[in-house]
């Protein structure tokens, strides 16, 4: 089990993503990924997921000219949502969680 300052860390990768994106799950990942292989795992899930997500997203835009982008999109969107508050929770409980249709850019 990891301790609680671990879980605090890597739940707030998640949580800071609603303020900022990038910048904030960055940040907390790179300051605290040599300090713990838990917040590493969780700060490289979340890289991996926003780099995914974005990438569908996109897609989805190019999409919008035949249709089906504007059904897709919003669903990438809540799909991201759902799975950011899930991935919160689960790290603040000392889980791994691997979230659905990532692709594992970083390893």
């Amino acid at each position: 089990m990891e301790d609680k300052n671990e879980r605090l860390f890597a739940a707030a990768i998640y949580i800071s993503s609603f303020f900022s994106a990038v910048l904030g799950p960055l940040i907390i990942w790179l300051i605290k990924k040599d300090d713990s292989s838990f917040v590493d795992f969780h700060g490289r899930e979340y890289m991996n997921f926003f780099i995914s997500y974005t990438i569908y997203s996109l897609i989805a835009s190019v999409l919008m000219i035949i249709l089906i982008g504007f059904v897709l999109l919003p669903i990438i969107g809540f799909l991201a949502l759902v799975f950011t508050i899930i991935g919160a929770i689960k790290a603040y409980d000392g889980q791994i969680y691997r979230i659905p249709f990532v692709i594992r850019f970083l390893k």
